[in-house]
């Protein structure tokens, strides 16, 4: 508890650095590129056809004539664009973590690493094919985990925890092996995910916690259409310093787990040699010996 709080407080200060703000413009550049690109030919045709499928459903047909009798017909006109922005939410975050993980965490890492672990000896345990792959399968895992339990969404309280636990598991993978991989060899890694994977997955949770705030920027820009060109670099840019931080907070956590992890080793007294084992004499040798003695 102690070292996950004070990675935390770390966290949170390193935030404030002008090399990690820095750093944070380059994913949100990109982001807000592919994001504006995208939504300016497929916005229209995404609503218009997600408006169309709930227009021609006899399901709701009763719930539209519902609304319009109690004055609330214009509501059907925010359904469509929050459908599709909800839709869209789990790609948007999905893309900014994969965009931190490549081109802040290593970064931040080393900011981390140079400022309070300098005598950390670095034994190189990953490689950049390694970390693709790594996190391309954790992908893969977390997008069949969220397909999977997407019928238990219905259920109020599931809502709440099944989003933030998969993309929780899907951070604390990510970002923890690319903080490990230039410091930790592939036992030192095994290592400190095995002794403090509860804390991992928590500080993943919680950052998956904190990433549910752009939502409801997101939300808005479908109420305050007029605003939605600035709310969504907005919301990317959120999304972007959540992500950070928790790089930050991963680096602080792992790189002290791994020194700990390393002490104890060091610390460990040696194990003793085997102790040597008595060679048995020839057969004919030990009869000669038994016949003298006789």
């Amino acid at each position: 508890m102690n070292l996950f709080l004070d990675s935390f407080w770390r966290a949170v200060a390193y935030c404030l650095h002008p090399r990690v703000i820095a750093l944070s413009f380059l994913p949100l550049v990109i982001m807000v590129a592919a994001s504006l690109g995208l939504g300016y030919f497929f916005w229209e045709p995404a609503v218009d056809w997600v408006r169309g499928g709930l227009e021609a459903s006899d399901l709701l047909k009763g719930v539209w004539g519902w609304l319009e009798g109690v004055g609330a017909g214009n509501l059907k006109t925010v359904v469509a664009p929050l459908i599709v922005i909800f839709a869209v939410t789990p790609v948007i975050v999905l893309v900014s973590l994969l965009s931190v993980a490549a081109f802040m965490t290593p970064s931040l890492a080393a900011l981390v690493a140079e400022r309070r672990f300098t005598l950390l000896e670095r034994k190189r345990g990953g490689s950049l094919v390694a970390s693709v792959i790594w996190s391309l399968g954790s992908t893969l895992l977390a997008l069949l985990a969220l397909v999977i339990s997407l019928p238990l969404w219905v259920v109020p309280p599931l809502i709440l925890i099944l989003p933030p636990l998969i993309w929780g598991w899907l951070t604390y993978r990510v970002i923890a092996y690319d903080v490990l991989a230039e410091h930790a060899s592939k036992e030192e890694r095994r290592e400190v995910f095995r002794r403090h994977r509860g804390w991992l997955l928590g500080i993943g949770v919680l950052t998956g916690y904190l990433g549910a705030a752009p939502s409801l920027i997101w939300a808005s820009g479908a109420l305050f259409a007029a605003a939605f060109v600035i709310l969504v670099p907005l919301a990317i840019w959120i999304y972007t310093l959540v992500f950070a931080f928790s790089s930050l907070w991963f680096a602080h956590y792992a790189l002290s787990a791994l020194e700990k992890i390393r002490a104890e080793a060091a610390a460990a007294p040696p194990s003793p040699p085997p102790a040597p084992t008595a060679t048995p004499a020839p057969l004919g040798l030990a009869d000669d010996a038994n016949s003298r003695t006789g």
